[in-house]
């Protein structure tokens, strides 16, 4: 992982459309004056705690990075690590290793979509490359290998989790590195799952995640299925990009360390079978994963509403989070919902109703992030009443139940609100919880089927040809293809 430097980008937005992206090695952090004086006054209470104790947890790990390959030959590290030095080994430094980031503000990674077995899919690639903060993608990815710079074996702690990672090294200063590190992917890519899966991240520069940079082709030289992975950082103020023009590593340490609360979200989305053509060459197989990643990229906007809470946008705002250009096609798609007497949408509705044409979510991720985003919180009579039962937690009320019917299924409010009741008649709350609102939207004589067959996810398409991209998926409303590409 390193800075990035100038080199060759793909712009995310293809042509007609909004303006190219402005250069994503450029990262510029505009900060209000109350934003000042807000991490002027964490930073001077939070910061230097969280980054104290992520220190002493980092140095806490090197233990267990030191036991797993403790008397092992070099012959012995040529093949994967089993029995008890795996157990121990790999639990410590996973449970250590969330620990680390929990204390400098990562209190929530969403996960979304399935991660492949090591079987479907060999090799991971995760972009976009941003910060020093992504090795975060490695917790929901179950450790995989990786691969990093032989220099890094003599940095104190990273060189002892390098070697217990069993990371492939590369090395800038050998030519015949280049090749060795070749042969060794493609040694662990094809040995039928007895290896980890390996992370790459293709770009192999960090950027401002305005755009995603030309894919290199070492993480598809191999020729097997490879699974993208999509790093996101939903957050208010973007304090983790690590540009090469930009604010420097100790600048981003202090500012992330400083917010009260960080989220990642890391989406798994649909193995890539890769083509005959693309199998026997790599610069293709990895351009054609790099276009199908950076159409999902942006205007993914299910990250963007806040659960349980409505927040309402223009017609303007609703074009540019969706990279809409054309007047009329976004007068006709703004004017599907519902808009309140000052024009305004919810961006709730404009999410889910995106997500439920997105061809790589199950039913149940479905409804899921439908109860995500109009579930609220318990109210208190309700609460206090089932604090032995369930505890606390969020109920999916009548407004939020025949909004989601409504976009999801064209109920008519009113039915809807009816049958809300009907459901919540069984017990003395007001509201559903999630397992109540998924066990009905698949068991339901009526909506179960109607949720089973309507909404059923599409057949992806055929990810090895760049022409077979749906118009939307995964919530990012996608252009037509660029000329030239």
């Amino acid at each position: 992982m390193s800075q990035g430097s100038p080199g060759d980008w793909a712009p995310l937005y293809p042509t007609p459309g909004p303006p190219a992206p402005p250069n994503p090695f450029v990262h510029e952090l505009h900060l209000s004056r109350l934003q000042r004086v807000k991490f002027c006054l964490l930073g001077a209470l939070l910061a230097p705690i969280r980054v104290l104790l992520a220190f002493i947890v980092l140095f806490l790990l090197w233990p267990f990075a030191w036991l797993q390959v403790a008397g092992l030959t070099e012959e012995q590290l040529q093949e994967p690590i089993t029995g008890w030095r795996k157990t121990v080994c790999h639990n410590g430094v996973l449970g250590l290793s969330r620990l680390l980031f929990f204390l400098l503000g990562f209190l929530r990674i969403r996960v979304r979509g399935q991660r492949a077995s090591r079987l479907q899919a060999p090799v991971l690639v995760a972009a976009p490359h941003s910060t020093f903060f992504d090795p975060i993608v490695l917790l929901p990815c179950d450790l995989p290998k990786v691969v990093s710079r032989a220099e890094n074996l003599s940095v104190p702690v990273i060189g002892a989790l390098l070697r217990f990672n069993q990371a492939i090294l590369v090395s800038r200063h050998d030519p015949a590195s280049r090749r060795r590190v070749v042969e060794e992917v493609r040694r662990r890519a094809t040995s039928g799952g007895k290896w980890p899966q390996v992370l790459f991240f293709p770009e192999g520069t960090c950027s401002n995640k305005k755009a995603l940079l030309k894919f290199k082709p070492g993480a598809f030289i191999a020729g097997v299925p490879v699974q993208p992975v999509l790093i996101r950082y939903p957050n208010s103020l973007d304090t983790t990009s690590w540009a090469w023009r930009g604010p420097g590593v100790l600048k981003v340490l202090w500012l992330t360390a400083s917010q009260p609360c960080s989220i990642v979200d890391v989406e798994f989305l649909p193995v890539y079978r890769p083509s005959p053509e693309e199998s026997r060459d790599p610069t293709l197989y990895a351009n054609n994963v790099q276009r199908v990643m950076a159409q999902l990229s942006p205007g993914c906007v299910d990250t963007e509403a806040e659960p349980g809470r409505s927040r309402m946008i223009s017609q303007e705002e609703f074009a540019r989070q969706l990279q809409l250009s054309d007047p009329q096609m976004v007068a006709g798609a703004f004017s599907y919902f519902q808009q309140d007497a000052r024009g305004l949408v919810d961006f709730r509705d404009v999410a889910l109703a995106l997500a439920a044409l997105d061809g790589g979510r199950s039913l149940e991720e479905l409804t899921r992030l439908a109860f995500e985003l109009f579930a609220e919180e318990k109210e208190k009579q309700a609460e206090e009443k089932e604090k032995q039962a369930e505890g606390p937690g969020r109920l999916l009320y009548k407004d939020g139940f025949s909004t989601i019917l409504h976009l999801l299924l064209g109920s008519p409010h009113p039915a809807a609100r009816t049958l809300h009741a009907e459901l919540c008649q069984a017990g003395a709350r007001q509201g559903l919880s999630l397992c109540e609102f998924q066990d009905f939207s698949v068991h339901h004589p009526l909506h179960g089927k109607l949720f089973g067959t309507y909404l059923r996810p599409s057949q992806t398409p055929n990810a090895s040809s760049p022409d077979s991209v749906p118009a939307l998926a995964n919530g990012a409303v996608q252009a037509p293809k660029q000329k030239g590409d």
